[in-house]
């Protein structure tokens, strides 16, 4: 997606350890337009897939799956990343290890809000290990769901996310991919 990539080169940029800043608009500050124009891109691209329900991972992917659910015309349900006093109802839950904070956090999400026999779509900003989509994947299927497949803003293209989710089966489809950020440059994979 062109104009995400531009974005991302205007606005980002790379810290130590691999890792690109873009908190000016995707993942602290949210720019709304951008996030629109990444939930129509998704809904194109899943467009013939049936899908009944949008799921992300709190925080920072609930603008994107948000703007994609309502381009579909579907609910969008995202997993909490710490279990409230209010949740005393069932939930589906799984482990998930953040690259980033270098935390693993249990998810969860309520059974009420997954119904089975569903067709997920996944949405999150960032794709490093993969850590975060196999969590969700986890989730979707201890529920009795399908994973349509899942839709990231920025894969990090070099790390080992990417492979293991098509190794593992799953349809992804990335809207900026990121071959490298050596010598704190950024530099796309080719489309």
């Amino acid at each position: 997606m062109q104009e995400l990539k531009e974005k991302i080169l205007e606005e980002g940029f790379v810290l130590p350890g691999n890792i690109l800043k873009v908190d000016s608009f995707l993942n602290h500050q949210i720019d709304p337009q951008m996030s629109y124009a990444m939930g129509k891109e998704f809904a194109r691209r899943f467009a013939n897939d049936k899908i009944d329900r949008v799921v992300t991972l709190e925080s920072s992917g609930i603008a994107i799956a948000l703007t994609t659910a309502h381009e579909l015309g579907v609910k969008m349900v995202f997993a909490r990343k710490a279990k409230s006093e209010l949740m005393k109802e069932e939930a589906y839950i799984s482990k998930v290890h953040s690259f980033t904070k270098k935390v693993t956090n249990e998810i969860y999400v309520l059974r009420k809000f997954l119904p089975a026999g569903e067709n997920i779509l996944l949405i999150d900003d960032f794709l490093a290990d993969g850590n975060a989509a196999f969590g969700l994947f986890d989730i979707v299927e201890q529920a009795g769901c399908k994973v349509a497949g899942i839709g990231i803003a920025v894969e990090k293209s070099f790390q080992n996310g990417a492979k293991r989710i098509t190794e593992a089966g799953y349809r992804l489809e990335s809207l900026a991919r990121i071959k490298s950020l050596d010598d704190c440059k950024i530099t796309f994979a080719e489309d």
